[in-house]
């Protein structure tokens, strides 16, 4: 497993995002995004978006990939060749980690070169009456104990939650997803997941250059599919901005409105105001009208946590 994304090595120099021009079929031309993913022994899958990465131009239906990934496992179709990857999808081509230089399925000549993405709300600092949950100098707003890295950096490890309850709150959460090149399933790749109320999650995954699934990073998990896929490479520090209204119960028990919950993915708006019909299981808390805390799952392999702060809407309350 890689955790350090300053020091990769073999197939990960290849692996991350690629952005260029191409010719259309009517002689214009248009922007390209491409994908590299390590699979690990040599092994890559790669993906090409017409109109630019997802998040930045693409036009939100055209993928070319050789199979999508069926059954939540994830396809090679390229191959690393002496200093090399070969591509061998529709598209096919060489990267040599800087640039992809290819051809389309009939023929009309591409090149993209390596392009690194920061979300624009990373390193956002808390505004005035937020409560820092955690900045890389205490564990205190969590328990139980929870182990801070030498890199200052909260692990799911611990399946830390938050001492304080909350109800309805704007969450600023960063994370960084490990690489684990040889995982394909969904049950073996780095999985995380950032539970609202310590009941509804927000799904961490390893889901850089997959065809996005009701099970991949971002998803309100079970409720709700984004149309697009916002992860970026493992080993990238990525950010979670998140409006959260809680469900209302009157008098007696009875629930009178469901959740709501809007999410900004590396800047990107990907949940719009969806209702949480249903706690998402998993998390430790049922449903009810009671305030509940943040927790950071630890599904399978750790994922890393930082500047984490919240401000509770209690303005934003309805009636």
């Amino acid at each position: 497993m890689y955790r350090d994304p300053d020091n990769i090595d073999g197939d990960l120099v290849f692996q991350g995002e690629y952005a260029g021009t191409v010719q259309q079929s009517d002689g214009s031309t248009g922007k390209l995004g491409g994908q590299v993913r390590a699979m690990g022994h040599g092994l890559f899958r790669t993906m090409f978006f017409g109109g630019g990465l997802p998040g930045d131009g693409w036009d939100g239906k055209t993928i070319v990939e050789k199979a999508p990934c069926t059954s939540r496992m994830i396809p090679d179709d390229s191959k690393l060749d002496g200093d090399h990857v070969v591509i061998q999808q529709i598209y096919t081509g060489t990267c040599d980690g800087k640039t992809i230089r290819g051809k389309t399925n009939d023929g009309r000549e591409f090149t993209l070169q390596r392009v690194s993405r920061t979300s624009p709300t990373m390193s956002k600092a808390p505004p005035p009456g937020a409560i820092v949950l955690f900045d890389g100098t205490n564990a205190d707003e969590w328990k139980p104990t929870i182990h801070i890295t030498k890199e200052k950096w909260l692990s799911c490890g611990d399946a830390p939650r938050t001492k304080r309850q909350f109800q309805d709150f704007t969450l600023h959460v960063e994370f960084m997803i490990p690489c684990v090149p040889e995982t394909r399933d969904i049950e073996d790749r780095p999985n995380s997941g950032v539970y609202l109320q310590d009941r509804y999650e927000i799904q961490v995954l390893d889901s850089f250059g997959v065809t996005m699934d009701n099970h991949d990073c971002g998803v309100l998990y079970g409720l709700y599919t984004p149309e697009v896929n916002m992860c970026y490479p493992p080993l990238t520090w990525q950010t979670y901005d998140i409006d959260f209204t809680a469900a209302r119960w009157d008098e007696s028990g009875k629930k009178t409105k469901n959740a709501r919950v809007t999410v900004r993915f590396n800047g990107v708006l990907t949940i719009d105001d969806k209702e949480a019909s249903r706690a998402t299981g998993g998390g430790g808390l049922k449903e009810s009208p009671e305030p509940g805390g943040i927790y950071l799952q630890r599904h399978t392999s750790l994922a890393f946590y930082r500047n984490i702060w919240l401000v509770e809407n209690k303005l934003a309350a309805p009636k």
